[in-house]
């Protein structure tokens, strides 16, 4: 009987406990914000800025997805499913604002069918269409520049990404879209540090010969990628990264190098986002 008792008692207390819970209004509506990061390699988790910016640069009351995926152009990155995914995404309701990122070039510059697009007539295009379907799901198209690759011959950079990058400038205008300008950024900042300094920002060190090269003004041809390692077994984490030395592709130091140049333009051209942007 005294058990009995014990757990009405118990029972009691706990139902009390919860009708005086539901009866609280204290705690204000939560209005996150939400940045989703889409683009190719350069920006994708293990091999671009992407993760850098949503683990340092954003605050708790940010959700930050990062979409950004090796191997994508505009082209491809629509045409596999990735971009219904994001409009999905950018479609979510309960948050303050949603902004999408968005940035691409270097694929869309590839020789693979899959991939290529028109440097003046699909590639504008594409952007365009990705601008106008952020916008219709209610959330905040900012395009982005492609980050330079870090070639250089006799001491000076060449940015082959600069016309492309002009593309991405015009329809930003046209369609008054904030930009931040990634690849001005990043090409006056690897000017200045130079080919044997720019070396460190790369996911694995340079070759001697490499080294060497860069020291003297003028880098080498990238190297092929390394085999993929061969497969894991067991029960624990299967999936592999593999990482290399080339000038694209973004070690822990270059994501952090450029996940800060990220973060300070993107303060400049979205004031709605300042608040929520840590340096």
């Amino acid at each position: 009987a005294r058990a009995g008792n014990m757990r009405r008692r118990d029972a009691a207390l706990a139902s009390g406990a919860q009708a005086q819970e539901g009866e609280r209004s204290d705690a204000p509506p939560l209005l996150p914000y939400k940045v989703i990061l889409v683009g190719d390699s350069t920006m994708a988790p293990h091999s671009g800025w992407g993760g850098a910016f949503c683990a340092n640069h954003v605050k708790s009351s940010v959700a930050c997805l990062n979409t950004g995926r090796g191997g994508r152009s505009t082209r491809s990155y629509r045409q596999e499913g990735g971009w219904d995914i994001v409009l999905a995404e950018a479609a979510v309701l309960g948050y303050r604002e949603t902004y999408v990122l968005i940035q691409f070039g270097h694929n869309d510059q590839s020789t693979k069918p899959e991939r290529w697009t028109d440097e003046k007539t699909e590639f504008p295009a594409n952007l365009r269409r990705f601008v106008e379907e952020v916008r219709a799901k209610g959330a905040i198209p900012v395009l982005v520049t492609p980050l330079t690759r870090r070639e250089f011959k006799d001491g000076k950079l060449k940015n082959t990404l600069a016309s492309w990058s002009d593309q991405v400038r015009a329809v930003a205008k046209a369609l008054d879209v904030p930009l931040v300008d990634l690849n001005a950024l990043s090409a006056a900042q690897v000017q200045e540090m130079g080919a044997e300094m720019a070396t460190q920002l790369a996911q694995e060190a340079p070759t001697a010969e490499e080294l060497a090269a860069a020291r003297a003004g003028t880098t080498l041809t990238a190297r092929p990628a390394p085999p993929a390692p061969p497969p894991i077994e067991g029960d624990g984490p299967r999936g592999q990264v593999t990482s290399k030395f080339d000038y694209t592709h973004l070690g822990s130091i270059g994501a952090q190098v450029t996940a800060r140049l990220v973060t300070q333009g993107l303060a400049r051209v979205a004031p709605g986002l300042r608040s929520q942007l840590v340096r």
